[in-house]
């Protein structure tokens, strides 16, 4: 089988593509961007941003959800996502779209507030009340779910590795002990799967004091 080539780099989303991928047993390779301030690589997508993937065929798929929910679905034998009709189907799509729309998208402004706002004292604002924002979301997720040893139950699936991704990113430690235990239950079992550890260590590893 032709590898994947997955366009990303260390510490960004592109880890919760390669933890899919690790799972699913499928080679691939990564491209780390070039000439461009990560997580940004403008050669390899349309908007300029990591992650993207492209397929066996040579196809170019982008957005971190729809590639993780893509992968589960042409590799139904590593039962990374609920099929079609299954109870967990609506929660899964949405939880995905949940942390996609409301959660992911806020760091491109963030982790540089300077993309929206000139003045230092705006940007001070911007990132204090994107911060607010992410985790009141992480807030109306934890509520919204009933986990068992995973998100949807007991087994695991891409919107485990997607959580544990993005839920490595500010605020890691508040999200673990006291936004959303429950869901910071899951990131550690996620965190401490054997499968993973290779991954994590080389490809996000943690740093204090988020540990």
């Amino acid at each position: 089988m032709k590898p994947y080539v997955v366009h990303g780099a260390a510490g960004t989303g592109s880890a919760a593509v390669e933890a899919a991928l690790t799972l699913i047993g499928a080679p691939y390779t990564v491209e780390k961007p070039v000439g461009r301030t990560p997580p940004f690589g403008g050669q390899f997508t349309p908007v300029g941003q990591v992650p993207g993937l492209v397929s066996p065929d040579g196809d170019l798929i982008t957005e971190s959800a729809a590639i993780l929910i893509w992968l589960a679905e042409v590799h139904p034998e590593a039962g990374l996502a609920p099929k079609a009709g299954e109870p967990a189907r609506g929660p899964f799509l949405r939880w995905m779209s949940f942390i996609s729309a409301n959660i992911y998208a806020h760091y491109w402004v963030r982790d540089f507030p300077v993309r929206v706002v000139d003045a230092k004292a705006g940007q001070k604002q911007v990132k204090q009340r994107l911060e607010a924002r992410i985790a009141a979301c992480w807030g109306v997720m934890e509520a919204g779910l009933t986990p068992g040893d995973y998100l949807l139950g007991d087994e695991i699936s891409v919107l485990d590795l997607y959580a544990t991704v993005v839920g490595r990113w500010t605020p890691r430690k508040a999200l673990h002990e006291t936004i959303a235990p429950r869901i910071g239950a899951v990131i550690r079992r996620i965190e401490s799967e054997p499968k993973l550890a290779e991954l994590w260590a080389e490809r996000f590893p943690l740093r204090a004091p988020d540990t």
